[in-house]
């Protein structure tokens, strides 16, 4: 899969499409889903053209890397679903198999209902 310049999530970024934040820094983006699979499910996308969590790794700066991880906590308290209240699960689809619809690195970050052991 190749890095596509005209992704829905590049597009967000772009501002050609609108999107309902949560959270924003100079690395990240965070918004909620437009067809959510459970009571909370927002995407948190970093800035940079990464296709996936493998390219990400292999080619983002370390200031990246660390600014998305530190995201995740950021977000999960302002939708108050952190581990100190409910909890929640961050799931990311890597490749064909995996069902990876978009060529832009996000993360699926769901909670604020109870999720059992899988996400469907």
């Amino acid at each position: 899969m190749n890095y596509d310049k005209n992704n829905i999530f590049a597009k967000i970024l772009r501002g050609e499409i609108s999107c309902k934040k949560v959270y924003e820094n100079d690395y990240v983006l965070s918004f909620h889903d437009i067809n959510p699979l459970k009571k909370t499910h927002v995407l948190l996308i970093p800035k940079g053209e990464y296709i996936d969590l493998d390219d990400f790794h292999n080619k983002a700066s370390e200031r990246e890397i660390i600014e998305f991880n530190k995201a995740i906590t950021q977000v999960v308290k302002i939708l108050k679903i952190s581990n100190q209240e409910d909890g929640y699960r961050v799931l990311s689809n890597i490749g064909k198999n995996s069902g990876q619809e978009v060529s832009h690195l996000h993360l699926h970050i769901f909670g604020g209902e109870k999720l059992g052991r899988i996400v469907l």
